[in-house]
């Protein structure tokens, strides 16, 4: 089977603009989790929100005609447009582009049509000149590690030459509300893991990452992914971890490797009881409570439809510098079953990584990582 590649990657966050802006404020120790007040009717809650003027100049210094983007669009362009004025566009190159609410604003103005995901991706193909068809990938949060999935496998059946995988959301009344009306909110910035957790912190942002089966100087292989229904419950994770391990069983499968052979896990740890207790329990079914893992939530939040390529692309950085990342906001063991959880940074030779996600609907992925130079 033919290798694909990840060769260039970037990320847009409360953090920074740029993928070495988002890696020096982790390995700071940085947060972008802070109160957040006036969102329509709703209570005071904590996320990871872009500052607006931030976000208006980063926008502005691309030097893009003047239209009327949305915020999402804005982050989304930021981006994607270093990655394609490095690596150039061809006849038979995909666009792929994970959301999970796109512009739902719309749905509130006197324009609810332009909610349409289609009309968001259109945007983005048009203005960079894609030729091929925008494909969509909305399948809750793991969305973001689903569609790098996808463009593997594309590209490995030979239906594109190369693919810029794209993937954005934003803070809106609507997903506070419903992770409101799961009591899924966390009192304080979350704490992944934690005894004291209380639940999820909110964020925003938007990563993309380029793909192809030309291995560049920075590569790090794709060497296989699976993604698993539980068909447990609409919103509540299998008590067994039954998807998750499965999910990370099909993927060590494809990549040919024992469970035991990955030096990191960059795990989706959103910090309610329920998510966080399950993947504890798969990890262990597999037996790889001994693995270094953390999450990025304490840092972002969830990012819902852009966690699981932000987080690759973080897990990415983290192989290139060799150095563990830190589990921000844990401090004492919550789960029943016990994980290698990282409270300091540490030099580490970084050369594979499992990325997990998991969500709504049941559903999880897995992807495996390799260093290819």
């Amino acid at each position: 089977m033919k290798k694909i590649y990840i060769n260039d990657t970037n990320c847009v966050s409360p953090l920074g603009f740029n993928r070495n802006d988002n890696w020096k404020a982790i390995q700071n120790g940085e947060t972008g989790i802070a109160l957040v007040s006036g969102l329509g009717n709703l209570p005071d809650f904590y996320a990871a929100t872009m500052e607006e003027i931030k976000l208006n100049k980063a926008f502005s210094d691309l030097q893009m005609e003047d239209k009327d983007y949305t915020r999402l669009e804005k982050m989304l362009f930021i981006a994607l447009d270093s990655l394609v004025r490095t690596n150039g566009l061809r006849a038979d190159t995909a666009l792929i582009i994970s959301t999970t609410k796109g512009n739902i604003e719309f749905l509130k103005s006197n324009q609810p049509l332009q909610a349409d995901i289609n009309i968001l991706a259109e945007k983005i193909a048009k203005h960079y000149g894609f030729t091929t068809a925008p494909i969509i990938v909305s399948n809750a949060c793991v969305s973001g590690v689903l569609a790098l999935a996808v463009s593997k496998r594309l590209l490995q059946m030979d239906q594109f030459s190369d693919a810029y995988v794209l993937a954005g959301d934003v803070i809106s009344e609507f997903v506070v509300s419903g992770f409101s009306s799961f009591q899924a909110m966390s009192h304080s910035a979350c704490k992944p893991y934690d005894q004291n957790r209380t639940g999820v912190s909110l964020g925003e942002a938007a990563a993309a990452v380029y793909v192809s089966s030309v291995k560049g100087s920075r590569a790090i292989e794709i060497l296989g992914e699976a993604t698993i229904a539980d068909a447990n419950h609409i919103s509540g994770p299998s008590r067994t971890g039954e998807g998750l391990y499965q999910s990370v069983l099909r993927a060590f499968l494809e990549a040919g490797i024992e469970n035991q052979s990955v030096d990191m896990i960059s795990a989706h740890g959103t910090a309610t009881l329920f998510n966080d207790e399950m993947e504890a329990i798969a990890l262990n079914r597999l037996g790889m409570q001994h693995i270094p893992l953390h999450s990025l939530k304490g840092y972002y939040g969830h990012t819902l439809g852009a966690s699981g390529l932000l987080e690759t692309v973080m897990a990415v950085e983290a192989m290139d510098a060799d150095t563990l990342i830190v589990c921000k906001g844990f401090e004492l063991s919550g789960t029943s079953e016990k994980l290698n959880i990282t409270t300091k940074a540490a030099q580490r030779k970084i050369h594979r990584v499992l990325k997990t996600a998991s969500g709504f609907g049941g559903t999880n992925s897995a992807i495996v990582l390799e260093k290819a130079y």
